[in-house]
């Protein structure tokens, strides 16, 4: 099985089944976004299905904007998706040649398909408003009414179609539309829209044209005219589906096949483009790439890697069933690519001060391991002195019943030193902890002690002396709710899903971490022993180091869920 994921047996059958009826003799498929948006976690798996496909066939995959919208696109999309891919497959192979293909560039070729289905009687140009068209259409359960453009003899369609290209009508005062069926029971099929008038710069072609193409006209032209054997979908297309191959049919050109499968949610986070715009909008997440996002760019800033995604595509598989894979099923995969790859170092996020009263020189330098999972990562020199710290979450002054870690009178071992003994807690006037007066058994170093001691508990520390201060951004659930449109199962009563906003999706703190980290570049991922997994953000600057917490070392959520519907 590929890193790039593999698609399910009911696509990898109707591929197989094409090849040997010789319906088609190659295998060409095609991702096709929109450059409106950012890409997210549900379009990765989409990806991979088109990619996994060519590649188990020998066959090709291209990338393809679908940018017949001006009004809503932009090159920042453009590039941020062209960026998404190539992080997403990183692989090497000739499945796809890096570059990017655009439905614009077929916009005259469209043109001229329109006016030959014009001149067949299959498209008039008609002058309803979008709300008299609406009505027009009717409904699920009352069909269309066929409007008096309807039966515009083509001659004076020509001609209205050819003045729309030119210019001579305000935005939105006519359309050109299909001429199917106003009684189908598939209100896809009640004469849709093939142009619009909208007079918009677009991205690619300027402002050569004011006449841009629907989604569903433009889309199977795009694929025809490029050669894609199997236009891999997902099923809100399936609908769309019979109007996809009656534009293909019509102008009897070079006919792909279309096939639908279920598209991926995830728990706890939201996948609509008008949300997104909403959550960025409103405040409430830094921008399309903010760690908590469920966009791609969002992933990959927090510091997950493509194989981890790739791996988590992997395993929520392909179906035409409504699929929603649980968060922690994510990172899940996130944590077992990380505990493969990523260097261990030592960080306190809540520091209590130790100052270690048998220890009388400047430094002692202790081996520690960089990776137990990987004997090449080697080891580094971590730096120890009289006076060190450790976490919060390491000492109680009165400790609970089974608590191992440190307490007065109690010993722990520090993570690749000595056995260390509390011997008196130092408070200040207000009561808090200002240190904690502690010794060393010298002979217990790297080793467990020789008179039958047992040490229940190692914990992490860092030197006072050469700890480097960072920002830690600890990152959580955006939402409370595993859907926060349908809180507990239900249809929302009032309110939005942003009412299930988590307010402890992001806090910052101070934390420091051994000297090892001090040439970390952006994106170098750690794991903080016994704290989680974090990388380093792109604010990082000279002097300045900021960590995302990537993902912790064990996930709480899951658990609380499960209690919770117990």
């Amino acid at each position: 099985m590929s890193n790039s994921g593999t698609p399910s047996d009911f696509i990898r059958d109707a591929v197989r089944e094409d090849l040997e009826s010789g319906r088609f003799d190659r295998v060409q498929t095609r991702f096709p976004p929109e450059p409106n948006a950012y890409l997210h976690i549900g379009h990765a798996k989409a990806i991979l299905v088109d990619f996994g496909v060519a590649k188990d066939f020998g066959g090709t995959f291209k990338l393809r904007f679908d940018d017949t919208n001006p009004v809503k696109e932009d090159q920042e999309f453009v590039d941020a998706i062209i960026d998404d891919t190539h992080w997403l497959l990183a692989e090497p192979g000739n499945v796809w040649d890096g570059q990017a293909l655009f439905g614009s560039d077929h916009f005259e070729q469209m043109y001229l398909y329109a006016v030959e289905l014009i001149k067949k009687g299959k498209a008039y140009v008609c002058d309803l408003s979008p709300e008299e068209m609406r009505a027009n259409r009717g409904t699920l359960t009352r069909p269309g009414t066929p409007c008096e453009n309807r039966e515009r003899p083509v001659e004076d369609n020509l001609d209205l179609f050819d003045r729309m290209r030119n210019g001579e009508f305000e935005d939105g005062a006519c359309t050109l539309r299909a001429k199917i069926d106003m009684a189908s029971p598939n209100i896809n099929l009640r004469d849709p829209v093939m142009y619009r008038i909208r007079r918009a710069h677009h991205h690619r072609q300027g402002s050569k044209w004011c006449i841009y193409p629907s989604y569903d006209w433009a889309h199977g032209l795009e694929d025809s005219l490029e050669g894609t054997t199997h236009s891999l979908c997902t099923l809100e297309y399936e609908d769309h589906r019979p109007l996809y191959d009656w534009f293909l049919d019509e102008l009897g050109i070079y006919h792909p096949r279309q096939i639908e499968f279920s598209r991926l949610n995830l728990t706890h986070t939201v996948m609509s483009k008008r949300k997104f715009v909403e959550l960025v909008e409103g405040g409430h997440v830094t921008g399309y790439d903010d760690p908590r996002m469920p966009t791609l760019a969002g992933l990959r800033r927090r510091g997950y890697s493509s194989g981890a995604v790739r791996e988590f595509c992997r395993r929520a598989g392909v179906s035409k069933s409504d699929q929603t894979m649980e968060m922690y099923q994510l990172e899940d995969c996130v944590r077992e690519d990380l505990n493969r790859r990523a260097n261990r170092v030592m960080g306190v996020l809540d520091p209590i001060k130790v100052i270690i009263t048998n220890v009388s020189h400047e430094v002692e330098w202790l081996e520690a391991v960089n990776n137990p999972e990987d004997p090449a990562a080697g080891v580094r020199q971590v730096p120890m002195t009289k006076e060190i710290f450790i976490d919060a979450d390491d000492f109680r002054a009165d400790p609970p019943p089974k608590y191992h870690r440190l307490s007065p009178g109690t010993e722990v071992r520090l993570r690749y030193g000595y056995v260390m003994k509390c011997e008196q807690v130092v408070y200040n006037p207000d009561g808090l902890i200002k240190e904690l007066l502690c010794k060393i058994d010298p002979e217990t170093k790297g080793a467990n002690p020789s008179d039958g001691r047992k040490i229940k508990a190692t914990i992490h520390w860092v030197s006072a002396v050469h700890a480097i201060e960072c920002e830690a951004r600890l990152y959580d659930h955006l939402f409370v709710d595993p859907d926060p449109d349908r809180p507990n199962g239900r249809a929302r009563e009032s309110g939005t899903y942003l009412d299930s906003l988590n307010p402890n999706s992001h806090t910052s703190v101070r934390a420091l971490v051994e000297p090892s980290v001090q040439d970390a570049k952006t994106g170098d991922t750690f794991q903080f022993e016994r704290i989680g997994y974090f990388c380093v953000d792109p604010d990082t600057r000279p002097g300045a180091i900021v960590f995302n917490r990537i993902v912790t070392l064990r996930d709480t959520w899951a658990k609380i869920e499960k209690k919770s519907n117990a």
